[in-house]
């Protein structure tokens, strides 16, 4: 059984491959094997790798399975003691992986961990997608020490030492193979967008911890697949948010946080419609509401084994504020003014 496994999920990815696949091979190939998982790509990426790069092992799909199916398909072919996530748009930098493996490896209570993530094209400042960690509030509203809502800050080295997060970017997720096995994997019913951090929180459910290594950086271009704005991505994001609060959340609350979300939701609707004039992003948050009536009984089974099995219910990295509130209201804009 392999160490590591780095698993790039591609799908029409060949820009990014020949971008960014010379320099992740440079920096890993002696301390990882590295897998290319292809959605079906109708470009040139398949014949690039097998060109280009032959030592990398290629897994095919027959179709376009989305992000977490993806990586679900693609694991079963797998054995290693760690798989890591990597999307194809990350510039990896020298002994980027050295810090996550002997973090990992000197603490087995921690399920998985994440690099920083600077942004490609200001490497100065954090990236929107995760930043140096992520948490969310009390009403499932995701944020980072780095980035709040469109806030990202600059990289100054503040959050430049190991923090325990709530949930560690899909973008670069380095994860035990048993634990990400053990309680499911990536629910593939998401496509995308919000499964890392549904994956993480079950993780938490089940006793384990998840980290950020700023040790470690790497630098992503972000945005690749769906721009921000795009309301196929506003409908995702709405839709799953809803679906992994209605798994994962404690009966204590349960209620409670999905009643002020109905209200917070519709409000969200027409802040986009008044003031960004964004009909189809207005539209697509009624249709992830619409989305989330109609299959959250798909869920219920879901909901009834993850909560039985839980072996924590609270979780620190879970905010009791309104992360909106300290915001809009405080003027709370950065990760240590909280």
């Amino acid at each position: 059984m392999d160490k590591l496994a780095i698993v790039i999920l591609n799908y029409n990815g060949e820009a990014m491959l020949r971008k960014f696949m010379p320099t992740l091979m440079e920096y890993s190939r002696d301390e990882a094997v590295v897998y290319v998982a292809d959605n079906a790509s109708t470009d040139g990426s398949v014949e690039y790798l097998k060109a280009e790069h032959p030592e990398v092992r290629l897994i095919l799909l027959e179709k376009n399975w989305g992000f977490a199916d993806g990586y679900n398909m693609a694991f079963r072919e797998i054995e290693a003691e760690y798989f890591l996530l990597l999307n194809s748009d990350i510039e990896v930098t020298h002994h980027w992986l050295t810090p996550l493996i002997e973090f990992m490896d000197n603490h087995p209570e921690v399920a998985a961990c994440q690099p920083k993530l600077l942004s490609e094209s200001n490497k100065n400042a954090f990236e929107y997608a995760g930043a140096s960690g992520g948490f969310i509030d009390k009403f499932g509203y995701p944020y980072c020490r780095g980035r709040i809502f469109d806030t990202v800050e600059d990289d100054n080295g503040q959050y430049d030492y190991p923090q325990s997060v709530f949930w560690a970017t899909g973008a670069a997720l380095l994860i035990r193979s048993r634990d990400y096995r053990a309680v499911g994997g990536l629910d593939g019913r998401f496509f995308a967008h919000n499964e890392e951090i549904d994956l993480c929180w079950r993780l938490h459910l089940a006793g384990r911890s998840v980290y950020c290594i700023p040790d470690s950086c790497v630098y992503h271009v972000g945005g690749g697949t769906l721009p921000k704005g795009n309301p196929m991505k506003t409908f995702l994001n709405f839709r799953n948010n809803l679906t992994m609060l209605y798994k994962n959340l404690p009966e204590s609350d349960f209620r409670h946080v999905l009643r002020v979300r109905w209200f917070l939701d519709y409000l969200a609707a027409f802040e986009m419609l008044i003031l960004q004039r964004s009909w189809g992003e207005f539209k697509a948050v009624f249709r992830a509401r619409r989305a989330f009536g109609r299959w959250k009984r798909d869920f219920e089974d879901d909901r009834r084994r993850i909560q039985s099995s839980a072996v924590v219910h609270d979780i620190p990295e879970r905010a009791d504020f309104s992360i909106l509130w300290k915001y809009y209201a405080k003027g709370k804009k950065k990760f240590s003014e909280l």
